[in-house]
């Protein structure tokens, strides 16, 4: 009996074997292709890209809005009222669907630079397409949740855009190497046209895209004015519960040049210091007036209040993941807060010779003091110890009345007006949003004498895109984060960025340009002879009946390993002709002379 023994010897390729094995679950080397992938699977790389592209918009959107984290969770509080922490399982969600796309999009990339077919498996189909439709869900959510935080993109990209452009360059230089790999294989097609094209244009965009970048701290540095002063928004709410005297007292130890509080007046007048409609989320009220609960806070009286614990909460919830590190003395010290009222905060900022801004919030209509609020927080004002051009007053209700009475007060407003109307109004300082603050209005305003104030700013890096801005101060809950920055993150100046600019586009450039002139290089002249390259493409090519006949003679070459000859076969599929040796050709003349 004659031996048959395939003449190919493999090569293990233990990467390629888990590129193909992780990304489509073929694992075996005859299942391996260099076909061109079916429309349908280009479809599924197309989702692919598609949910990469939009989860990596989402995760810098969380990035950057970890400035308002604790807003977003008083947002949800307001519509459940049950206190969680909702970024948390956005943020490991998103994390594992960024990291899975991720990872499938490496392995997609690395199919087609080694010409290997794409076959994305059926979970991996199931899981993209789950964390695509997740992705959209969130962006609808957050858009019709939280609209306004979608300026925290835009503003972002003020102080992060030189170094995105520099990653995107990066990125886009290195994908020349799986471009240039398609563009010189083969025959030139439609989409490989196409393909050059799309990457050329989006290198042009990218080269280019500097010019429209605009950034305060691309700037000269003589030009840089003091860093902002640090108020302590309701105090220090990350360290103490907010509100309180506790609270306060933190914000003085970080060398906050003021206070900011929120106020509400009680059923007998008394100003208090109140964020929240009701006092359910920072006070036992649910224990001491469970039927009253969801009243509005206004709605009691002072000695009512003056009962409820303000700091149990703090300690239980949690709210900036702060609680936990507290020392035994601060924690029994939270758990004995109470809630302060407006007489006590300016005290403390007399003692201190600190300035205080308030917020007033009238009560309801069919509260007692309905017409009464400015008076009641304006005796207050009138009876502390505090010089009155301590006190900001930003409320717009009644300003002529209050100049009036006390001509003293630092008038200010939270409504972006013209400067000669804050000049009518007699208004000196401008509260805004971060999103409202512009560094051209900055300027016009500071220039007219005009004081801006930003809030809420807690990250290091809007703080110093602020300080860049030119404004004068801003309100955080993290005083203690931003006493730790004495200088902007980055700042450079028009020249500098021109120069890291032309540099990184020329050596992008050369990059590309080589890349394309190696691989024509590669491919040019003959096409080197692979046995494996092309038995694997004939498995997949060849006729189901071809496919089986080889397979057999294969696995017959295996069986009779120790018998025969060791006569060799050996199975060429380049010109599509199947070629025996010598021994093969003669055993069945052999076998019939026998007979």
């Amino acid at each position: 009996m004659v031996k048959h023994q395939p003449l190919q010897v493999y090569e293990r390729q233990l990467c390629l074997s888990c590129l193909t094995g992780i990304y489509g679950c073929r694992w075996k080397r005859y299942q391996r292709s260099h076909d061109d992938s079916s429309k349908w699977e280009c479809s599924w790389f197309f989702l692919l890209c598609c949910s990469f592209l939009l989860l990596l918009i989402w995760s810098y959107f969380w990035l950057e809005a970890r400035n308002d984290y604790n807003e977003f969770n008083w947002l949800l509080y307001n519509r459940s009222a049950v206190w969680k922490d909702g970024t948390v399982p956005i943020l490991a969600t998103t994390l594992t669907g960024f990291t899975y796309t991720a990872f499938l999009m490496i392995l997609a990339l690395c199919h087609i630079a080694l010409g290997q077919q794409l076959n994305l498996y059926w979970i991996h189909k199931i899981v993209v397409l789950a964390v695509l439709l997740s992705t959209i869900t969130g962006v609808v959510s957050v858009d019709d949740f939280w609209q306004d935080e979608w300026d925290i993109v835009i503003i972002s990209l003020q102080f992060t855009g030189p170094f995105l452009h520099i990653g995107a360059l990066a990125v886009a230089t290195a994908l020349g190497w799986v471009i240039a790999g398609q563009v010189v294989r083969g025959e030139r097609s439609r989409l490989q046209v196409v393909t050059l094209v799309l990457y050329v244009s989006v290198l042009l965009v990218l080269y280019l895209v500097p010019l429209l970048v605009s950034s305060p701290c691309i700037m000269d540095r003589s030009r840089l004015g003091p860093p902002p002063a640090v108020i302590g928004r309701r105090g220090a709410p990350m360290l103490a519960p907010e509100h309180t005297i506790m609270s306060f007292s933190k914000a003085l130890q970080q060398k906050v040049t003021a206070l900011e509080a929120d106020v509400t007046i009680s059923l007998d007048g008394v100003p208090f210091l109140m964020r929240d409609r009701t006092l359910r989320r920072t006070t036992d009220v649910d224990k001491l007036f469970p039927a009253r609960q969801d009243s509005d806070a206004s709605f009691f009286n002072w000695t009512e209040i003056r009962t409820l614990n303000a700091g149990l909460w703090f300690l239980r919830d949690d709210p900036y993941w702060t609680a936990q590190y507290f020392s035994e003395k601060d924690r029994n010290r939270t758990a004995n807060q109470t809630v302060c009222s407006l007489a006590e905060l300016l005290r403390l900022a007399a003692r201190t010779n600190r300035s205080v801004i308030f917020s007033l919030r009238r009560p309801p209509p069919q509260h007692p003091r309905h017409q009464l609020w400015v008076s009641d927080a304006l005796k207050v004002i009138q009876r502390s110890s505090i010089q009155p051009e301590q006190v900001m007053w930003t409320s717009d209700w009644y300003r002529k009345k209050v100049r009036a009475a006390v001509p003293l007060l630092q008038q200010t407003s939270d409504e972006k007006l013209p400067v000669s109307e804050l000049k009518e109004r007699g208004i000196s300082t401008l509260t805004l949003h971060y999103s409202q603050a512009r560094a051209q209005d900055i300027r016009q305003f500071s220039g007219s004498n005009v004081s801006v104030n930003v809030y809420t700013v807690n990250e290091p890096w809007l703080y110093s895109l602020m300080w860049c801005s030119g404004v004068q101060s801003v309100s955080s809950d993290a005083p203690h984060i931003l006493k730790k920055v004495p200088n902007p993150i980055w700042i450079m100046s028009a020249d500098e960025y021109g120069l890291i600019w032309i540099t990184s586009d020329l050596i992008s450039v050369a990059i590309v340009i080589g890349i394309f002139i190696f691989q024509k290089w590669k491919m040019s002249g003959m096409r080197s002879y692979n046995p494996e390259q092309i038995m694997l493409s004939a498995v997949v090519r060849r006729p189901s009946r071809d496919v089986n006949l080889m397979k057999e003679r294969l696995i017959f070459s295996e069986i009779n390993n120790s018998v025969g000859s060791t006569d060799e076969l050996s199975v060429y599929t380049g010109n599509g002709l199947d070629t025996y040796t010598h021994e093969d050709i003669m055993m069945p003349t052999r076998h019939a002379a026998k007979l």
